[in-house]
């Protein structure tokens, strides 16, 4: 494996994320869940680092790229666990919202859902929570861990990448010689 296709491989894989991101950006901001929104911000400028890493022969953007990544797997890894209600964590409580009580804009617009309201009117920054959701497809916290999932996914992968790839750029030989390009005389070999 040449290094152009490793390097093809981590800019691929930085698009996948990108794409990824912005669309699991785009749902959070629907829901008004603020603390994904802000973890999501941070991803994408790390994966936009490591796509110009990998672009431009940076070994220390990408380093820090595969840094970001083991943090990005942990959130992910939190979120599942926050889905699946894993120990103390409880999927109706207010912790990635900041406690604003708006809620994963899946649990009302998934596939197939029928979200009933009480006559509550709703908030700007805060929309009406259903009082009842029927005839999901798909319940809401499979959708969340299905995201989730696919990051934690391109995360480990990317890592793996990304190690790989700056392990080439700072191997590669790019020593100049600083005197003018000649060897003093008592420098013979």
């Amino acid at each position: 494996m040449g290094i152009c296709s490793r390097r093809y491989f981590l800019l691929t894989l930085c698009i996948l994320q990108l794409i990824t991101t912005i669309e699991r950006q785009v749902f959070d901001f629907l829901g008004f869940m603020w603390i994904p929104i802000l973890v999501n911000f941070f991803n994408l400028i790390f994966v936009i680092l490591g796509f110009f890493g990998a672009f431009q022969y940076r070994p220390k953007y990408i380093i820090s790229y595969c840094i970001w990544n083991t943090l990005w797997l942990g959130w992910n890894i939190f979120v599942i666990c926050f889905y699946v209600n894993a120990g103390i964590l409880d999927k109706k409580s207010d912790l990635l919202n900041f406690g604003t009580g708006s809620f994963s804009w899946w649990l009302a617009n998934g596939p197939g859902c029928k979200p009933i309201y009480d006559n509550i009117e709703p908030e700007f920054f805060r929309p009406a929570r259903p009082t009842n959701v029927t005839g999901c497809i798909l319940e809401y916290e499979v959708i969340e861990i299905l995201h989730a999932s696919i990051q934690c996914i391109l995360s480990v992968i990317a890592v793996v990448g990304g190690i790989c790839l700056s392990r080439v750029f700072l191997e590669e030989d790019d020593s100049f010689d600083f005197i003018g390009g000649f060897d003093p005389p008592f420098c013979t070999q």
